[in-house]
């Protein structure tokens, strides 16, 4: 090995070193450490098989405060990358609160990748797309027949697109930032269109809601048209739904529905997601909170069609919560073994040493991966500071804490048209 190469290796092993510290996952990390979750990892394999058979759906993971859940995530995605798939991780969070599609549709637009790809997955999958080839005119006619479920403007922009590409590239990159969640011009795309020699195209409002989705079924299936396997979102921290208000807690259940159903405007989508929330979220939140006998009584009270719709999918993904949430494996003697042994490889590696035998933590059954792992890292650090200090370990619980904060659920959609308004604020003109 050359002394650059040495050099290199050494950089990406301290940079995977210090993810683990900090219990974020990493690239590195991951693919050094790997995951011994293979149920979950036999299930998801599936989960990509039926996805690129263009059927949408999705599995719930759980696991305690540290098991490995941020880790596993990173390794799955990994695993989509390398099956061709685009992948988005999603953490939920204020900017990104599960229940609002919209930012959850922006997030996961902004974050998709592919692999051998740079940039945006989506505007990697527009550029790639032939415009001459199977792909693109059978994306052409989803998106022209009234079973897409998608507004007129998506079939009239692919159009248009194909034939602005090469001529006129700056209005081009418009059209896919509108795939990609920007606003566009309603009256610039009704000049642009009638330029190109098209005829009047109807380009009716769509609340913001619905284009979200549309947006995502639309770019699902661009990118399946440009080569990739499907869409493949990762939702990490999902638990964080226990804190919002009732109501919200509500959609947020009927969004978790959405997703491992895969009910997206019907389920023959090339859409697939995995989320992950603590396994104590059922009993904490589900059971604690009382959420199965509030949340259907006080949705009745508004006794209104969309109510009684959304009490029946947060009612089904209670259900899942409860019942299908697939746990990560706590780590048995083996597996211990050969996380250890990795690791003081890359200790070594990283910091040019050769790492003695620390006794780490005791091995107990409700000790975390992650605990272990910090406490290896943590002592090996200090012996290789010290050689003759002899460190010990000691662990302390956090509790999750899931106690109602309005902040953290973001501001609803309020159902208007983002495109109603062009760039130069001028009203849509036409509006049905």
């Amino acid at each position: 090995m050359t002394a650059l190469a040495s050099s290199e290796s050494s950089v990406a092993h301290r940079r995977a070193v210090e993810a683990l510290r900090a219990g974020v996952p990493s690239l590195d990390a991951v693919a050094m450490l790997g995951s011994g979750q293979t149920e979950i990892e036999d299930r998801f394999m599936e989960l990509l098989a039926a996805t690129r058979e263009g059927t949408a759906g999705g599995m719930l993971i759980g696991g305690g405060f540290g098991s490995g859940k941020s880790h596993l995530l990173e390794h799955l995605m990994r695993l989509a990358l390398d099956e061709g798939f685009a992948v988005s991780r999603i953490v939920v969070s204020k900017e990104t609160p599960l229940h609002d599609p919209v930012k959850v549709f922006q997030a996961a637009a902004d974050s998709a990748v592919v692999s051998g790809r740079q940039g945006s997955a989506i505007a990697g999958a527009a550029a790639a797309l032939d415009l001459n080839g199977r792909g693109y005119a059978e994306l052409l006619r989803w998106a022209l027949s009234p079973g897409s479920g998608l507004n007129e403007r998506f079939a009239a922009t692919l159009s248009l697109y194909a034939k602005v590409r090469d001529s006129d590239p700056e209005f081009a990159e418009k059209l896919v930032r509108f795939w990609s969640g920007a606003p566009v011009g309603v009256s610039e795309l009704r000049r642009r269109i009638k330029s190109v020699g098209d005829g009047p195209v109807a380009l009716p409002t769509v609340p913001v809601r619905d284009l979200a989705d549309q947006r995502l079924r639309f770019a699902a299936r661009l990118m399946t048209a440009a080569g990739c396997g499907g869409w493949l979102l990762l939702f990490d921290e999902v638990e964080l739904i226990g804190r919002y208000s009732l109501l919200q807690r509500a959609k947020s259940y009927g969004e978790i529905t959405r997703w491992v159903r895969g009910e997206h405007h019907g389920s023959s989508q090339p859409i697939g997601a995995v989320l992950a929330m603590t396994d104590d979220f059922e009993a904490a939140v589900i059971t604690g909170k009382k959420d199965r006998e509030n949340v259907p009584a006080k949705l009745r009270e508004r006794q209104t069609p969309e109510a009684i719709t959304l009490s029946n999918r947060a009612q089904a993904g209670m259900r899942i919560v409860d019942r299908e949430m697939t746990l990560l494996t706590p780590p048995d003697s083996a597996e211990l073994d050969r996380a250890y042994a990795r690791l003081k490889d890359l200790h070594g590696t990283a910091f040019g040493w050769s790492p003695p035998d620390i006794p780490g933590l005791e091995r107990l059954g409700a000790t975390r991966m992650r605990q272990y792992i910090r406490a290896w890292i943590n002592e090996w650090d200090l012996v290789r500071l010290d050689p003759l200090f002899q460190p010990q370990t000691e662990t302390v619980q956090i509790d999750t804490n899931y106690r109602e904060d309005a902040d953290l659920e973001g501001a609803d959609p309020d159902g208007t048209d983002p495109d109603a308004t062009d760039p130069s604020g001028m009203v849509e003109e036409g509006k049905a």
